[in-house]
């Protein structure tokens, strides 16, 4: 039985990767992926594929890989059941959920390594943007370049606590660009289906209240682009509202992390204070209001709340939150066809 580096191991040499790789007819991505796992340079680590019942040519390409990988063929149940399954059968101190569509840069793993240490619940990295080719887009996530260094300092575990607190958002990447400690995800898995459908939902909320979070300001995960993306917003309108429910889904998860540890839990009134959040209120209230799932919202509350951003607490930069407010307001007010194009400009 490994033994997890959050409780015995002195030396990071030790640690033990698991990247766990949830595939759903992704067959034309997923090699790429695993490839990019067995490259890395660390000699402890382990690459599992949960095939979520995928009818392209996914399960022939995992099976090619041999025993150099283990894999899992289930019905489909969604990504959220095949981690599941996946960290059911991981035995990693560090466990990293990479999206099939996703690559892992050289070295990841060992840059990974290199800040570890005891009570961390997350290192979270940049991850460039590109496309479906793998060409660069010339993008990075996030976008720290918008963080006010000083107040609170930088990126710290501390400020990160603070604004999840208190606009249940910071500065952080999706799934791909986060390595978990075990002794983390083992006091929240199996998630259930309170739970987002999406992994990364909940783990993000709740990993600032569980644990510290650790940044490397340096892109270790290609975020692929290619137009079939969960996160491709303008591929259809109701993929505003889902975005707002699964807000709704993180602050209750993010509840449910302060109460594990003795907090207050925050307010829903935290989530009319997001900066990020807003703009998806706007564009859902525009788009397809009468399936608005935000209790209590209105486009006079977000108007209301766009004027207010740019003077509120946040960790994004003033300039930054300018501009939001501009276009949140401008496309509350504009003729619908207007508004659609800025939704559209907005979130290509």
């Amino acid at each position: 039985m490994k033994v997890r580096y959050s409780e015995y191991l002195a030396n990071r040499d030790e640690l033990f990767f698991s990247v766990v790789i949830a595939n759903y007819n992704y067959g034309r991505f997923v090699r790429q992926a695993i490839d990019s796992a067995l490259a890395q340079d660390w000699p402890n680590m382990e690459v599992i594929v949960v095939d979520d019942g995928s009818t392209d040519d996914s399960a022939e390409v995992i099976r090619s890989f041999g025993e150099k990988i283990t894999a899992i063929f289930k019905e489909n149940g969604g990504q959220r059941e095949a981690n599941n399954v996946g960290f059911d059968r991981s035995a990693g101190d560090v466990v990293i959920f990479l999206d099939a569509d996703d690559v892992l840069v050289p070295g990841a793993l060992r840059s990974i390594a290199s800040v570890w240490r005891t009570g961390l619940s997350k290192v979270q990295v940049l991850m460039e943007r590109v496309d479906a080719q793998g060409r660069p887009i010339q993008s990075i996530i996030p976008k720290i370049r918008n963080v006010i260094p000083n107040v609170p300092p930088g990126l710290s575990s501390e400020s990160i606590r603070h604004w999840a607190y208190r606009i249940s958002e910071y500065p952080t990447p999706p799934g791909s660009g986060n390595a978990w400690a075990r002794s983390f995800l083992e006091r929240i898995f199996p998630l259930d289906a309170s739970c987002d459908s999406f992994t990364d939902s909940t783990c993000i909320a709740m990993a600032p209240f569980l644990g510290d979070v650790e940044t490397i300001a340096a892109p270790l995960v290609l975020y692929r682009m290619h137009g079939a993306n969960d996160s491709a917003m303008n591929a259809n309108t109701s993929n505003f509202g889902r975005e707002i429910t699964r807000a709704l889904k993180r602050h209750n998860a993010a509840c449910r992390a302060c109460r594990m540890t003795g907090l207050p839990p925050p307010p829903l009134s935290t989530l009319f204070s997001a900066p990020h959040l807003l703009q998806l209120r706007v564009a859902s209230l525009r788009l397809t209001p009468e399936q608005h799932p935000l209790p209590g919202d209105s486009r006079v509350r977000a108007l209301r709340d766009a004027l207010a951003i740019p003077f509120r607490p946040s960790f994004e930069r003033p300039g930054f939150r300018f501009l939001i407010a501009g276009w949140s307001i401008a496309t509350l007010l504009a003729p619908k066809n207007i508004a659609s194009t800025l939704i559209r400009r907005r979130f290509t």
